[in-house]
């Protein structure tokens, strides 16, 4: 009764605002509606699944154990190794420069797709996700409902245009997700005796078969939302983007939750303990400590750094150098991670298992535009969200010291779908035969056995926004919605071996180039399912500028349909 009635509260409170303030409104109302009806628990320990007491094997005689670390939204130069560390140049991340350091530094890894989940679904399966529909990301309606009232307030130069009819037929984000019929690495695994445990973010589906529990996951430590602490928590410093839609709607659905071993039913989250990332890394060790004796596969999902830009004190303040309040809080953010990725590599190192456990790093796409700062992806053009190489040339490196020598370097283009294949011959499986697999095994090919490249050509798709990797040569395409209809396809053709910063469009200058690479992407069209749920608009996305920067006569755009 009493969260009725706070809910009428709610209402006539909307009433007295006014309809024009109901972006405000949903945004104030949003987490509150959600905690009357969906309450968060108190935290609660996690009963880790307890391996044997001793080994039956010494750890260099039995397959490797896997810990896979994908960051989230992680740009090129956020990082030290490769470009400066986030932006300024001025934060150092020595313990992830440490682990291609001490194995091998893939100058040219990619994601499978410039938004998250289609990558998190890539790399589960090794395949395109294309292949089994997981084509947009899924999204939640509350989401939807910002965007299109932030277009009705604030309408840009380039619309935002939403499909009406999509939006009211949206099933719940937590109904979209990885096909039950789909084999994970997960699955894989076990058939060779690995105890297999995720943490973190899923975003492949949080209710029946979908869930990481039925897809192979002994045990997970799921994330049941967005913020890395209560917003007013005394440890934390928030930095919020004015007028961003998309901070916005994470603040809006945003909630301080987790859940373990959930298989979708109410009343299963509780809060975490602590700052996200830290929460997350601390219980990344229990599983190692708990399973030492054992092979195991960890899949640490870290929600860093994605918005909402929230830091701990302690990291915020070890920053003062950083003069900036928001480039300042996603150092910080980024700091957590670092430190996450050290305390992971002392555990493994322990427990005696550093020398016969492969360790692969990634993040699931580029740094964020709507984050409105501008050096993320540096030296490249583009943002998370497009197929320019600032969506999708991400940071990537492993360690394995009993496979890998220290100071490798693999400058081939590579692939999330590559990080099935490599784990699966590490363990001494092999690939599922009765599917097509997209990836391949990469330790050949850091080790110099193999002259060829891993890849001739690979792809990029997401509805219309489609690109395509040949030899070198780039093409980008995308419809152009907001013009009249029919309106030509934007293309953009790059010579990535001459200009890998996608400086100069040869569309015009190389019509065979472009009759070639177009030819390939109907190839690969022709073999994808048709996506599992539909898009609901296609947002316009600024290539050189920030989100958070206005749209002048001249930027170059592209259209992302989700």
């Amino acid at each position: 009764m009493k969260r009725l009635v706070s809910a009428v509260l709610l209402v006539i409170i909307a009433g007295l605002i006014g309809w024009q303030n109901r972006v405000d409104l949903l945004v104030f109302a949003a987490p509150k509606l959600q905690e009357l009806f969906s309450p968060i628990a108190e935290n609660r320990a996690i009963n880790w699944s307890q391996g044997p007491q001793t080994a039956n094997l010494d750890p260099s005689l039995r397959p490797p154990n896997i810990v896979l670390i994908v960051t989230d939204d992680m740009g090129f130069n956020d990082i030290s190794l490769y470009n400066g560390g986030a932006g300024d140049g001025t934060l150092q991340t020595p313990s992830i420069d440490a682990l291609a350091e001490q194995g091998v530094t893939f100058t040219n890894g990619y994601a499978a797709n410039a938004v998250c989940a289609p990558s998190r679904a890539s790399i589960m399966t090794g395949r395109y996700s294309t292949r089994f529909g997981f084509e947009f990301t899924p999204f939640f309606k509350t989401g939807a409902t910002i965007f299109e009232w932030m277009n009705e307030l604030d309408p840009r130069p380039v619309p935002l245009l939403i499909n009406d009819e999509n939006v009211q037929n949206m099933r719940p984000m937590r109904e979209l997700g990885l096909p039950a019929s789909e084999i994970t690495i997960a699955e894989l695994l076990k058939q060779r005796g690995y105890y297999t445990a995720h943490i973190g973010k899923w975003h492949l589906g949080s209710v029946g078969e979908m869930v990481a529990v039925k897809q192979g996951f002994d045990d997970s430590l799921e994330m049941g939302g967005g913020l890395y602490l209560p917003e007013d928590h005394p440890q934390v410093v928030n930095a919020k983007i004015s007028g961003d839609r998309i901070d916005r709607m994470i603040w809006a659905t945003g909630r301080y939750a987790a859940r373990f071993n959930s298989l979708g039913e109410s009343g299963a989250e509780f809060q975490p303990k602590g700052y996200l990332t830290d929460y997350y890394t601390d219980e990344a060790i229990k599983v190692i400590e708990a399973n030492r004796h054992r092979p195991f596969f960890l899949y640490l999902a870290h929600w860093g750094i994605h918005n909402p830009l929230q830091a701990s004190r302690q990291d915020y303040d070890a920053l003062a150098h950083i003069k900036d309040h928001r480039l300042r809080v996603y150092s910080a953010m980024i700091r957590a991670v670092d430190r996450s990725v050290a305390k992971i590599t002392q555990s493994l190192e322990d427990n005696g298992l550093s020398e016969n456990t492969l360790v692969i790093f990634t993040s699931d796409n580029g740094g964020a535009g709507y984050i409105g700062l501008p050096e993320l992806n540096k030296p490249f053009r583009g943002w998370k969200l497009n197929h320019f190489e600032g969506g999708t040339h991400v940071p990537f490196m492993a360690k394995w010291p009993a496979q890998i020598n220290a100071g490798s370097v693999l400058d081939a283009p590579i692939h999330h779908n590559d990080i099935f294949s490599t784990v699966a011959a590490a363990a001494g499986l092999k690939v599922p035969s009765d599917r097509q697999i997209d990836g391949v095994n990469l330790l050949p090919y850091i080790r110099n056995e193999i002259a060829t490249e891993p890849h001739q050509t690979l792809f990029w798709r997401e509805g219309h926004q489609q690109a395509v990797l040949h030899r070198g040569w780039k093409l980008i395409r995308a419809n152009q919605p907001h013009l009249p209809q029919p309106a030509p396809r934007a293309k953009w053709l790059f010579n990535l071996a001459e200009d890998p910063t996608e400086q100069i469009n040869l569309v015009t200058q190389y019509p065979e180039k472009l009759a070639l690479l177009e030819a390939l992407l109907e190839s690969h069209n022709a073999e994808q399912m048709e996506p599992l749920w539909p898009s609901v608009f296609d947002s316009p996305q600024l290539i050189d500028k920030t989100s958070n920067e206005p749209i002048e006569e001249g930027d170059e755009f592209i259209y992302w349909p989700n």
